[in-house]
């Protein structure tokens, strides 16, 4: 079965092609922000806005994409109950690593499949993941290794990389931490 993918994130088209999930990709162009925001003022909770970015692009590209399933994902952070979003510049890289530093946190990864437009399933999985107290010259270091592009789409820090030396403990699935709970995306596909 082939599935599309909604999403630009290339590390989680390398876990549906590691898992040997046939798809392709079709982009969703949702303005994530605008809808955070709009979210944000009417009181939604991280794992809410992670839950309703996931169904939105899988709906809008499933839409585009009739008879096909559509996989939509969002992943957020959530800071005791304040959503993390991806920075847009370095110098808030920083402010977002400053501010979790030495913190638990949640990594929030919602997944939606989609046919003709509407929802047919849908999974979050909250991972937490606690950082290390690191000085201000630790945290400098670690962002000059990390590309602006990565920086950019995949958010502050890459498990898959070498941001998981900035944690001392990290409760949760690797596979959903880097945006796909795949073993559940596996077991649903598996019963269609």
């Amino acid at each position: 079965m082939k599935i599309v993918l909604a999403s630009k994130s290339g590390v989680r088209k390398e876990i549906l092609d590691k898992n040997k999930i046939e798809n392709e990709v079709c982009l969703s162009n949702i303005n994530e922000d605008e809808v955070k925001i709009s979210l944000i003022s009417e009181g939604a909770s991280p794992m809410l806005i992670s839950k309703n970015l996931a169904e939105l692009k899988a709906n809008k590209v499933s839409l585009k994409e009739p008879d096909k399933i559509v996989l939509g994902a969002d992943s957020v952070i959530d800071l005791e109950g304040e959503l993390i979003s991806k920075p847009k510049t370095r110098q808030e890289a920083l402010e977002i690593l400053q501010k979790l530093n030495g913190k638990k946190h949640q990594l929030i990864s919602s997944v939606c499949i989609s046919k003709n437009g509407s929802m047919i399933w849908n999974y979050t999985d909250a991972s937490s993941l606690t950082m290390k107290k690191l000085n201000l010259d630790q945290i400098k270091s670690y962002l000059i290794k990390v590309s602006d592009e990565k920086l950019y789409a995949y958010g502050v820090y890459q498990i898959e990389a070498g941001g998981r030396d900035l944690f001392s403990k990290i409760d949760g699935d690797e596979d959903s931490i880097m945006g796909l709970p795949i073993k559940k995306i596996k077991e649903y596909l598996n019963n269609l």
